[in-house]
């Protein structure tokens, strides 16, 4: 097989400037040396926005778990009364589209409740 050559010819850079083939190796040798400097602080930083995320995540399930407790809680409507309409319920509703969700995304987006009717004669 044919012997290959380390070409020190220069090669141009984006600038159209000439660089050798040992400027472009100093050059890479540092940026890597850049970027494994900087890999703890990265990680740092990751575990950071983990942390941060795991406490909203708790934070929402807390209220989540607050807003169960309150519902369960309350009294029912007295008849002849409606129950308060949840405005986040009824923006879900005019914005589903039944077009494009699977069955198991409409059951979840729409929730249905039953009328009370009164039994006056």
């Amino acid at each position: 097989m044919a012997k290959s050559k380390k070409s020190t010819s220069p090669v141009e850079d984006s600038n159209g400037e000439n660089i050798s083939k040992e400027d472009l190796d100093n050059r890479r040798k540092e940026i890597t040396s850049y970027y494994e400097e900087n890999i703890p602080h990265l990680k740092v930083q990751k575990e950071y926005e983990e942390l941060l995320r795991d406490i909203e995540k708790t934070r929402a399930e807390r209220l989540q778990a607050q807003m169960f407790i309150a519902q369960t809680m309350a009294t029912p409507p007295e008849d002849g009364e409606e129950a308060p309409a949840n405005p986040a319920t009824q923006e879900q509703r005019m914005s589903f589209d039944a077009s494009t969700a699977s069955g198991s995304e409409a059951a979840e987006q729409i929730k249905r409740t039953l009328k009370r009717q009164s039994n006056e004669v």
